[in-house]
């Protein structure tokens, strides 16, 4: 679980004096009021606030600052708990929808495994993924395939966490992200931002054994089920269900953004 694997407690933060971030909320840790309560005035529930830090303080100075990412709210919207608007009719998901699907991964996400994030939007889990994943190799790969919000993606990550752009840990591509990205390829954790019709063959074939995927099935407007994904060491892939959700649609560039 994401707050058994990063945790970092907030007397911890307090002491060091530490702006710090989890993949999910930003926070400030200060003395006299909990990260909860500072959470909560964003609109993040309670329950959903995970007091923890990245892993240590080296993986601290990576954390990743979802405002970055989000480049048209207001400094008081940045972080509220629901969809915002990166424009080209594509959205970034509500932090506890990055948060769950981050802990559904969270044991695939660590350094020296590889990551493919479908429609990346503007990097934010992209980068989330890269802070994880970093070292031994380990590989994070952006599929965007508005080439506007690609840029954006790869301006975004490099001002939020440069290191992961120069080290090559994060790798952010226009495509059609419902082919993957073959030559980075096979991949340990795959996440993918928009709802597919049915599952996508080539992400399937992407997903390394022991590998898992997380990825929203459904019809647009209709009843949609996020997916959980595995391969087993056979090779024979399992699919459950985790929740019901409401996403947009994973298509093509021509059906999302008419210019």
């Amino acid at each position: 679980r994401v707050e058994q694997a990063l945790r970092c407690t907030v007397s911890d933060c307090n002491s060091k004096r530490l702006f710090f971030r989890i993949p999910e909320v930003r926070a400030v840790a200060s003395a006299g009021e909990t990260t909860s309560r500072r959470c909560a005035t964003n609109g993040v529930r309670a329950d959903l606030v995970r007091n923890v830090c990245l892993r240590d303080a080296v993986a601290l100075d990576a954390a990743v600052d979802r405002g970055v990412f989000v480049p048209f709210s207001s400094i008081e919207t940045k972080y509220e708990d629901a969809p915002q608007r990166i424009g080209y009719n594509a959205t970034i998901s509500a932090p506890h929808m990055h948060a769950m699907c981050l802990e559904l991964l969270i044991d695939k996400l660590i350094p020296g495994n590889r990551a493919l994030d479908v429609g990346s939007g503007t990097g934010y889990l992209t980068a989330c993924m890269g802070v994880l994943v970093r070292g031994k190799g380990g590989k994070a790969v952006g599929v965007e395939h508005i080439p506007e919000l690609a840029a954006m993606g790869r301006q975004n990550v490099q001002k939020s966490n440069p290191d992961l752009v120069q080290d090559g840990t994060v790798v952010l591509l226009e495509g059609d992200g419902r082919a993957g990205a073959e030559e980075h390829a096979p991949f340990d954790a795959i996440h993918v931002g928009a709802a597919a019709p049915e599952l996508p063959e080539a992400l399937v074939r992407q997903l390394r054994v022991g590998g898992r995927m997380v990825i929203p099935v459904g019809p647009e407007g209709e009843f949609q089920e996020l997916l959980v994904v595995e391969k087993d060491a056979a090779g024979t892939v399992h699919v459950r269900s985790e929740t019901g959700v409401a996403y947009v649609p994973l298509t093509d560039r021509a059906a999302q953004w008419k210019e």
